[in-house]
């Protein structure tokens, strides 16, 4: 072949597969670095955008997931209130019954109705407390509220709900109630009954709210899992195949650093031609 000294071809060819090796290496470090095969947009530009659409999404779908939770824990709130409103009924019940039977007295029936008295006010006082954030739950502030349970800004990723309860003694027609004689504690068991159908009828509707918002919150966790890995299969790095192109870069590094040695080494050749 020609021996040439103004210009080593055979060098220049050297140096482009050695710097082709350096960046294959150095791409399969940095993915094995970040974990994610798209390094830069210019690797896969339709992939690198629909991984960032999927990424916003997944981020977007995680937070509907907390939305979830934390409407159910508003309800939670309003419901452990009701629970112990209920509980202030069963034993208003169980001071009426007491009282309605001639077993006690005139005065046994004053310390009923102290007790009896006092739990009415506690009672209000649950509806007046039961409170999220600054908002009443108990005392009868129709709100509509509406839980935003989905990625996108459609209707649909919008759960509205109505809370209108009302607990408080005077709505539930008991706050009037005595029973320091034996026919007002009779007439009292008749409308503790109806406070209690009332109270349960409220749980029930908390309960119905709670248990939708328990499903779309298992639906959005499912949907977060299957968006997360649908963005993996497009944006993260198989460990595999990037540590066998790490090797197979290195490898063409040292075989591109001996021919380049070599390369420069054959204008010298030209010498002997002098000699």
């Amino acid at each position: 072949m020609p021996i040439r000294i103004g210009t080593n071809v055979s060098s220049i060819h050297a140096q482009r597969q050695l710097n082709r090796a350096e960046k294959r290496a150095g791409h399969a470090m940095q993915a094995l670095a970040s974990g994610s095969r798209i390094v830069q947009a210019g690797d896969d530009a339709a992939g690198f955008a629909i991984s960032e659409n999927l990424r916003g999404q997944e981020k977007s779908l995680r937070q509907a997931r907390n939305n979830a939770e934390s409407a159910r824990g508003l309800i939670q709130v309003a419901e452990g209130g009701l629970n112990e409103q209920s509980n202030i009924l069963i034993r208003l019940r169980e001071l009426s019954m007491q009282s309605a039977s001639d077993t006690v007295g005139d005065e046994e029936r004053e310390f009923l109705d102290a007790e009896f008295r006092q739990l009415l006010d506690e009672f209000d006082r649950i509806a007046r407390t039961t409170t999220y954030g600054d908002k009443k739950l108990l005392m009868g502030e129709t709100e509509e509220f509406e839980f935003h349970l989905g990625a996108l800004n459609g209707d649909d990723d919008v759960v509205r709900y109505t809370l209108d309860a009302d607990t408080t003694s005077s709505n539930l027609r008991i706050d009037d109630l005595s029973i320091e004689d034996r026919d007002d504690a009779r007439e009292a068991l008749t409308d503790i009954d109806d406070a209690f159908t009332r109270i349960a009828a409220t749980r029930a509707n908390f309960g119905a709210i709670q248990s939708r918002l328990e499903i779309a919150g298992n639906n959005l966790e499912m949907q977060h899992e299957n968006v997360a890995a649908a963005r993996s299969r497009i944006r993260d790095a198989d460990m595999a195949y990037e540590v066998s192109e790490l090797a197979q870069g290195q490898v063409q590094k040292e075989f591109g650093i001996a021919v380049l040695a070599q390369a420069n080494a054959d204008p010298a050749r030209a010498l002997k031609l002098l000699a």
